[in-house]
């Protein structure tokens, strides 16, 4: 990567090189996280995406809590809580994803992500009509019809 590349982009670089195995990504990552500072959020941040790719969730849990510790913020902190939440669910930890999720911070620029997620750690759960109510939720908006139909239905869904 050329020098004139800052973190952020060397960083997207490894993540965007399709032909990077998982472990190349880890491993690359690693060395961009060695130039922060040990207190910058954004290297256990990224140190976490890499683990949970490589299918590695109970380290990606580790870095992604030292996140959170570290005060990860902005448009980043709404990502870590998706890929963290994703993460617990993956781990046993539905409710605790579920509750990471609710409060989560929002970022536009996910659109519904945050409510897929959502919706897969309701049903992790156990709470198979919370799921499919937040789901459908998350559609509405992108219906050309039917949106009162549905919106009784999730309302029926959440009374059952």
């Amino acid at each position: 990567m050329g020098e004139s590349l800052n973190w952020q982009e060397r960083i997207d670089a490894v993540w965007n090189d399709s032909e990077a195995s998982a472990d190349e990504v880890i491993a690359r990552i690693t060395e961009l996280v060695s130039e922060l500072p040990a207190d910058d959020p954004r290297g256990p941040f990224e140190l976490g995406g890499a683990y949970d790719s490589a299918g590695f969730e109970a380290e990606a849990a580790g870095h992604y809590a030292r996140a959170v510790e570290l005060g990860l913020s902005g448009s980043a902190r709404a990502e870590l809580d998706i890929q963290y939440a994703s993460t617990l669910r993956n781990l046993g930890r539905a409710d605790e994803a579920v509750a990471m999720l609710r409060d989560s911070q929002r970022d536009p620029a996910l659109g519904a992500s945050p409510e897929a997620f959502l919706a897969l750690a309701l049903h992790s759960s156990g709470k198979p009509d919370d799921a499919l109510a937040v789901a459908l939720e998350a559609l509405i908006p992108f219906l050309p019809r039917y949106e009162r139909s549905l919106r009784g239905y999730v309302s029926e869904l959440r009374t059952n």
